[in-house]
């Protein structure tokens, strides 16, 4: 096809995926974590010709030379290098993965950027060649119930209530390469194809996707196994200064806010964003390449990459793609805030829309995450994305907001979206199946740690949602007004302590 690059090494393609799976996971298996403990400080400059008993080997670079004389050589605006490894590290803290330049707090999903104070809940091991490994992950053990009267199933499978257990696990590796240089490696798995299935959990005007063969409405699909495979490398060019590229097999392009289960906002929260097809579903895509320029407190960022959503096989490995593009500009004045403002060319965006030639989406976002003390965060997230198609529009917005103390957290989304009949799988010979109506998600909720600061973080918590729609899809929804609840037990790591 013009215009389209695919990529039709299969057999590469999984052997790849199974030699970077299999290395991650033995560092994972046989690594000693180091979860917990204070992120290593860097050596002032002044003391790094500081000397060392006599048993220790003279770094490289002060032999012949003396310490005034190794000054006089640094560049200016860079530390002077370090006599043994460390892992990077930005202004004191560690380095994100994606970017050198960039404290590992800011790192969101694919490439995208957290405020610098945002908490982390994570396992840890830095290695003495200046490498580091992190394993970070949600997963929620729940029983769901939404309202209305709908039937929801898809090909025959499901119901309005379920045992349901959400997950999403996420491995990030990196070491550096030189002073001023990094790579780094990305694998995200979930285990939805298991637990969830094919036909997902329900949530309530939730739309997008395919199961077999048809639309999926009321109903969240389940996340591929394999859900990020990438590598980025990055070279700081200045103090503040870097540029990065980021690759991936199945990976995030510069497009929307950051994902939902990564914003410190949502973290307590079970369920998908009703809007998440306007604003953050491009997290899974088969084919990506990403080129960024990060300035400091300011980035700008490209995409090339595949504009199809994944099709329902949740273990196979999609056709690589790369037909679409996107471009993203994040902000971060401050390190309690992060904005950004995206947009993106999809092309033949929909598997339930054969015949949608392409879409164009535009998203903003504003996070918000103030450490309130040890053990008290407020965090908060804004978001607005828009689907332009056919010459029509529509939109979506989302207020999601988490107040932890102790080990205690509540939490609210609000949510209003536009879809159309056939997002909402209105039958076609319905006269309303080609309007547009908005619909709302309301949800309130609270969790509370069993066991906090162990490790491993066990919730027990609930949440309460509402719903509402016009009058038009009273007969399929058997009303306007609707209410759903669930209860839950969330694990994920201990928060790190810096």
């Amino acid at each position: 096809m013009a215009g389209t690059l695919v990529l039709h090494r299969r057999n590469f393609v999984k052997a790849v995926l199974s030699l970077l799976s299999i290395a991650f996971f033995s560092i994972a298996v046989f690594g000693q974590h180091d979860h917990g403990r204070p992120t290593p400080t860097p050596t002032p400059a002044h003391q790094h010709d500081t000397p060392r008993p006599a048993a220790s080997p003279t770094p490289r670079h002060q032999h012949g030379k003396t310490p005034e004389a190794e000054e006089e050589k640094h560049e200016p605006g860079f530390p002077l290098p370090e006599p043994h490894p460390h892992p990077p590290e930005y202004h004191g803290h560690m380095s994100s993965t994606v970017d050198i330049n960039d404290p590992m707090n800011r790192e969101g999903s694919g490439t995208s950027w957290l405020p610098d104070s945002s908490p982390m809940h994570a396992y840890s091991k830095m290695y003495s060649d200046g490498g580091m490994f992190m394993l970070m992950g949600t997963g929620f053990l729940r029983y769901t119930q939404i309202g209305s009267t709908r039937d929801v199933s898809i090909a025959g499978k499901g119901s309005r209530s379920r045992v349901s257990a959400p997950t999403m696990f996420h491995a990030m590796y990196s070491r550096p390469v030189g002073e001023r240089s990094q790579l780094g490696l990305r694998l995200m798995a979930s285990l939805d194809p298991i637990i969830e299935r094919g036909w997902g959990y329900p949530l309530l005007y939730q739309s997008g996707e395919t199961y077999g063969g048809l639309p999926m409405h009321d109903r969240q699909h389940p996340h591929d196994f394999i859900s990020e495979l990438a590598a980025s490398f990055s070279h700081r060019t200045f103090k503040d200064q870097s540029f990065f590229v980021y690759g991936g097999i199945v990976g995030e392009p510069a497009l929307g806010p950051p994902m939902f289960l990564h914003r410190p906002s949502g973290q307590n929260i079970p369920d998908s964003p009703i809007g998440h097809h306007w604003q953050d579903a491009s997290h899974i895509t088969w084919g990506v390449i990403t080129a960024g320029y990060n300035f400091g407190k300011f980035k700008v960022e490209g995409s090339v990459h595949n504009g199809t959503e994944p099709d329902e096989n949740r273990w196979a490995f999609d056709t690589l793609r790369l037909n679409s593009f996107s471009g993203r500009f994040s902000f971060n004045p401050t390190k309690d805030l992060a904005f950004q403002i995206s947009h993106g060319y999809l092309k033949r965006p929909e598997r339930a829309e054969p015949d949608l030639e392409h879409l164009h989406r535009t998203t903003a976002s504003a996070i918000y995450n103030k450490p309130l003390g040890e053990d008290r965060n407020w965090a908060s997230t804004f978001v607005w994305g828009q689907n332009y198609k056919e010459g029509r529009a529509t939109n979506s917005f989302l207020f999601e907001t988490d107040y932890s103390f102790g080990k205690n957290a509540v939490f609210g989304r609000i949510e209003r979206v536009q879809k159309d009949g056939h997002e909402l799988v209105i039958p076609h010979d319905d006269p309303i199946h080609d309007d547009v109506f908005w619909v709302g998600a309301y949800s309130v909720g609270y969790v509370r740690d069993l066991v906090k600061g162990k490790g491993l973080d066990v919730g027990l918590g609930g949440m309460a949602t509402f719903g509402t729609n016009p009058p038009a899809l009273t007969p399929y929804y058997g009303g306007t007004r609707h209410a759903g609840w669930q209860i839950f037990l969330r694990f994920r790591p201990s928060k790190m302590r810096h």
